[in-house]
């Protein structure tokens, strides 16, 4: 079968019947989820047993999880080791979830793994009461099959959501366990306070098994002390990034912004004391002794050059990235919590700020955003307000809306007018935080198309995906939106007439944010080799 066969395949897994009872049974008896996986795993053919041939590196934090993950996979592959890396979610196609020495699995080979674990699901759940895994615990079951078939040296595996009940957290004997920084995300799973999360996130240490963190606020801090005595796992604080002395003089990162830094001394110390299981004797690598590991600050050693060269190639798309196509420049970052928002924020600020000392003119500034589920978007809002941006636009996670959507980036879990209605409400509160007054009753944006789509007073627009809102904030100044195999919407006269501010100046700095989603949904468009 084809590849797209096997995706639209996986999307059933999103609606099934039965996987939405299965999450309103365990719901209230989280410790079932666990249960429930290793049921799944052993019905795939493999068992949790298994897992331990993978060497794992297990990583949970709320953000700057998937970047330290990168880091530490790029870190490792600079060693020469074959590197596994599962993450979460994916920008544009599901394939970036797997990867092997840092490239997403082939279509083919993503086509031949998937039917074979499908396979053996399908062939059992009349026996087990018709069940199938849900969407990320079959990519989860799919992501350690792969690694195993192909024989990684070691496996970076980050956590979905949580840690304590994550599907990933079947693993029982990692070499290592990293925390990245915490913050309030995910509460009507995890809990609404940073002591209730750290518990969660807590959970993936293992009895004698070294663990480190970032510096995390002190509330979260004493809930991960407590977890590792309870655990008895050592649990080390990650020193500064400029505490490492490096023959080459300060470190240079592959992922821009302040906060990166964090992540890059988090990923030294995974990867550092997985070299040391790996290439030394036993009685050589750092002690266990979880009684006397506790909280300490590890130490801040002094990189090889190939940790050196590993942390400047580290790529991971859609977080602090830059694209610039001619005089349109793209600043996408996926942040979607408050503080993750606050990091973007200066990131773009920063950077924003030494494009246009090179600009040959005036620069426009457009903000493009969504938020997602449970997310705060009036608060994250309220942070890009300082950016002052000319323009701010709205749209769902739907990357076209007059083509079928790739399989790879359907979600079957919200509605479109629900989608709609949500952007509604960002832009309202856009308009509030930059008092620009009530915007209700407005006319159609799109002609003869969604009848939610509205044209905005001042500042604000709305579209009905990302493409129509890509193509009005570039006008036509971007060639690869301007390919004419790309569809566009009629847009009506007087709100293209808004637009002469975008025709006229000399630059265009769009920055892109809210959602990973939407990152990957606008990547979709402006990077023709994440579609391939």
């Amino acid at each position: 079968m084809e590849y797209q066969d096997a995706i639209c395949t996986l999307n059933t897994l999103q609606t099934n019947a039965s996987l939405l009872e299965q999450v309103r049974r365990e719901r209230g008896h989280p410790h079932l989820q666990l249960q429930a996986m290793i049921g799944f795993l052993e019905r795939a053919g493999l068992t949790v047993e298994e897992l331990d041939h993978l060497n794992i590196i297990h990583v949970t934090g709320t953000k700057g999880k998937g970047s330290t993950c990168a880091f530490t996979e790029q870190l490792l592959r600079s060693y020469g080791f074959r590197t596994g890396f599962y993450s979460s979610p994916h920008l544009v196609q599901v394939r970036e979830r797997i990867r092997i020495n840092g490239q997403p699995i082939g279509k083919e080979l993503f086509t031949k793994y998937f039917w074979q674990v499908y396979g053996r699901l399908d062939e059992t759940k009349v026996a087990h009461g018709g069940t199938m895994p849900a969407y990320f615990r079959f990519l989860t079951i799919l992501a350690f099959h792969v690694f195993l078939q192909e024989k990684v040296d070691l496996a970076v595996i980050e956590v979905g959501i949580g840690g304590a009940y994550d599907c990933t957290n079947i693993i029982r004997s990692p070499w290592v366990c990293g925390i990245a920084s915490l913050g309030i995300d995910h509460t009507q799973i995890l809990g609404d306070t940073i002591e209730k999360i750290a518990w969660q996130k807590g959970g993936i240490f293992k009895p004698g098994v070294p663990a480190f963190t970032v510096r995390q606020p002190e509330e979260a801090m004493t809930v991960l002390r407590d977890r590792a005595r309870e655990i008895r796992c050592p649990l080390w604080v990650c020193p500064d990034l400029d505490a490492y002395q490096a023959d080459c003089g300060p470190l240079r990162l592959g992922l821009a912004g302040q906060h990166q830094h964090a992540n890059a001394s988090l990923a030294l110390q995974l990867s550092h004391s997985w070299l040391q299981r790996r290439c030394l004797p036993a009685d050589d690598c750092v002690s266990s002794n979880s009684e006397n590991t506790v909280g300490l600050q590890a130490t801040a050693f002094t990189p090889s050059p190939l940790m050196v060269k590993g942390l400047a190639d580290t790529e991971w798309p859609g977080r602090s990235q830059t694209l610039k196509h001619g005089t349109v420049t793209y600043f996408l970052d996926g942040a979607h919590t408050r503080r993750s928002m606050q990091a973007c924020v200066n990131w773009f600020r920063e950077t924003a700020a030494q494009h246009e000392r090179k600009a040959s003119g005036s620069v426009i500034r457009v903000l493009l955003f969504n938020a997602t589920g449970d997310r705060d978007s009036a608060a994250m809002l309220k942070l890009l307000v300082p950016c002052q941006f000319d323009f701010a636009v709205f749209c769902p996670n739907i990357t076209e809306a007059m083509s079928s959507c790739n399989a790879d980036q359907q979600n079957f879990n919200v509605s479109v007018e629900n989608m709609l209605t949500r952007c509604l409400d960002n832009e309202q509160s856009w308009r509030l935080h930059n008092h620009l007054g009530d915007n209700k009753g407005s006319q159609l944006l799109i002609e003869d198309s969604l009848s939610l789509v509205r044209e905005n007073k001042g500042d604000t627009l709305v579209f009905p995906c990302i493409l129509s809102a890509l193509q009005w904030i570039t006008q036509g100044r971007d060639s690869v939106l301007a390919d004419s195999a790309k569809s566009v919407l009629p847009v009506k006269p007087s709100v293209m007439a808004k637009a002469a501010p975008l025709c006229e100046a000399a630059e265009i700095h769009v920055l892109i944010t809210g959602s990973l989603h939407l990152v990957g949904g606008a990547l979709k468009h402006l990077d023709s080799n994440s579609s391939k």
